[in-house]
């Protein structure tokens, strides 16, 4: 992924042409059903549904931990609102703030936006859609056939698997990357959080309920919406020094 320096304003809109060339490449190939295949074997996925204990490691425990995430940045945010209205001492202040956070009020706000607007985002995306999961279609022992995402608005299927909404959760954290007061540490969150986000859309892999590409485009898609909330949060010069340093090391 390489973005060029001009047009920093625009980065966003870059990030989102590659989603959908990511989209429409793979809509046109092989690929996904391959890769899907190798989870796939004598009728069997890999590894079953809610199977213990990769449900709670791999679903239930990174669910919880970043719900626990927001209603803590929440809370940050409330005493820190409230520190900003209120006279208080120096002491209490300077406990105050190794006790929540270093992030600005302004900090902590991106962060909780894209903590919801990354999901919901493509949860609604995936209503849209009606993409059919791999263990629903025939090539994997279900009933419905393979088709494309504009077969499958047209025709209107039950199923909602594109994109990844459960991988989005984890890719929702690149909004680390673009907090100004963790800019020296923006290399390793973005590594962090790609590995985190694909370990949670793997784990849904084993079982068919989402093909590759869907845990592609929901990365992408998370991406744009990080670096494009970020242009509104931030000031230009810090959102483009951000994506530009994390691109040219991807």
């Amino acid at each position: 992924m390489i973005l060029e320096d001009d047009s920093t304003d625009w980065v966003w809109l870059k990030l989102l042409c590659l989603t959908i060339i990511a989209a429409l490449t793979f809509e046109h190939s092989q690929f996904d059903i391959r890769i899907s295949e190798l989870f796939y074997s004598h009728g069997q996925w890999l590894i079953q549904k809610d199977a213990q204990p990769y449900a709670f490691i791999f679903y239930d425990g990174p669910k919880a931990l970043l719900i626990l995430l927001a209603l803590y940045l929440i809370t940050v945010l409330i005493l820190k609102y409230r520190h900003s209205l209120n006279s208080i001492s120096a002491t209490n202040s300077s406990k105050l703030h190794k006790f929540v956070t270093p992030l600005s009020i302004r900090e902590i706000s991106y962060l909780l936006t894209i903590l919801i607007v990354v999901p919901t985002s493509i949860a609604l995306l995936k209503g849209m859609t009606h993409v059919s999961c791999p263990n629903h279609l025939t090539l994997f022992g279900g009933s419905l056939p393979y088709l494309n995402v504009w077969q499958n608005i047209v025709a209107d299927t039950p199923a909602k698997c594109f994109p990844a909404a459960h991988a989005s959760a984890g890719f929702s954290l690149y909004g680390l990357a673009f907090l100004p007061t963790l800019k020296k540490y923006r290399y390793g969150i973005f590594e962090s959080v790609t590995v985190l986000g694909w370990t949670m859309g793997l784990y849904k892999m084993l079982f068919g309920d989402h093909f590759f590409s869907h845990t592609l485009v929901s990365m992408l898609l998370s991406l744009t919406i990080a670096c494009a909330l970020s242009s509104l949060f931030f000031k230009k010069k810090k959102t483009t020094s951000t994506i530009k340093s994390i691109t040219l090391n991807v």
